[in-house]
């Protein structure tokens, strides 16, 4: 696949830049120039970030960023057999537990919720950093919704990271999923307040919580319009359009 003359292979990070010394230098930055290409493309074209992904695996497959690259690109493309076979390869080949979370979330994109929630409950969760147990509990409490367990669901996002008032990189992607368990509960007043809370603490817009608290709120506006004034309410309901459940 082609690459862009602007990649030079030196933007990837220093610690895959060690991983990949055990390579022969020009083998070595052809594969970094592909996992810039994976990065590069894996939010906006994860397709294509797939397909740059199988190249590096085809020149370096014993590297474990490589697996790992691998293992994003599939679940990008909602690939979870192959993305968490790719996960177990990178974290036998580090006895790294940074991936435990998307592994699971992997079970659960291949219809395994209880395998999720075994791996939530496993020791590895211990192991994990701040961030990772968030992303933990985020997998554990959509693996209870996979099951129809709603109020298991909001009981398992109750924390005391959702409670504080400090901003986490996790903290709206929290809010949110409480908000949006919530809401699926028939909590609307509350799951409210919880997407503003999302959208004050989503400062990059990893969300579309402003999205979805502006649904709630149209549907609120164009209510009480129905009551009074039928025309009117048509013309409102064409500025709050509905968004897919996540």
């Amino acid at each position: 696949m082609p690459i862009p003359e602007d990649v030079t292979g030196e933007e990837i990070d220093r610690d895959v830049r060690q991983e990949l010394q055990s390579l022969p230098k020009t083998l070595a930055e052809d594969v970094a120039k592909n996992l810039v290409m994976v990065a590069r493309l894996i939010d906006e074209d994860p397709e294509g970030a797939y397909g740059y992904s199988k190249v590096a695996l085809r020149l370096a497959s014993r590297v474990a960023a490589v697996r790992e690259a691998g293992g994003f690109a599939a679940y990008a493309n909602q690939k979870y057999s192959e993305a968490l076979a790719e996960f177990r390869a990178a974290r036998r080949m580090t006895g790294n537990v940074d991936l435990w979370p998307v592994m699971a979330d992997c079970e659960r994109g291949l219809g395994r919720p209880e395998k999720a929630l075994d791996m939530a409950g496993a020791p590895e969760v211990q192991k994990l950093d701040k961030a990772g147990q968030v992303e933990m509990r985020l997998v554990a409490a959509g693996a209870r919704r996979d099951m129809g367990q709603l109020d298991a669901a909001i009981v398992t996002l109750q924390s005391p990271e959702l409670a504080s008032n400090s901003v986490q990189p996790w903290t709206a992607r929290l809010r949110y999923a409480y908000a949006d368990a919530l809401l699926a509960a028939g909590r609307q007043a509350e799951a409210r307040d919880w997407f503003a809370k999302a959208v004050e603490a989503d400062r990059d817009g990893s969300t579309d919580a402003s999205d979805r608290l502006a649904e709630l709120d149209g549907v609120e506006f164009v209510d009480v319009l129905d009551d009074s004034d039928d025309d009117t309410s048509g013309d409102s309901e064409d500025l709050a359009p509905g968004h897919d459940e996540d």
